[in-house]
């Protein structure tokens, strides 16, 4: 892994495995089945499972299943296709649950 430069990165709260630079954070305005979530526009060290069609709070979308690639749990899900044009702001971005992340610092 590269070093962060001292800033902030999120972490797998299960196994401590690096998910995503906190330069990565879009927004910590989303809600999944946990509660809160937070949206990123990169994430590292997932496994990305098959892609469904889901109705979320904002509409239809396809969305895939995001795991972490050391311990397995399941930690929220990544935006493939938007149906509404004012949702196509989401596609390819990640929402990872807050209850599943722990925020560390370098």
């Amino acid at each position: 892994m590269a070093e962060t430069g001292g800033s902030s990165l999120y972490s797998c709260r299960n196994c401590r495995n690096p998910l995503a630079y906190a330069e990565d954070l879009l927004s910590k305005t989303f809600k999944a089945k946990s509660g809160a979530a937070y949206m990123f526009y990169h994430a590292m060290n997932v496994v990305i499972g098959r892609r469904e069609d889901k109705l979320l709070i904002t509409g239809n979308f396809s969305i895939a299943p995001v795991y972490c690639s050391k311990c397995g749990v399941e930690l929220g899900w990544k935006y493939i296709q938007a149906y509404e044009r004012s949702q196509w702001y989401k596609e390819g971005n990640f929402i990872l649950e807050k209850l599943k992340i722990i925020e560390e610092f370098a």
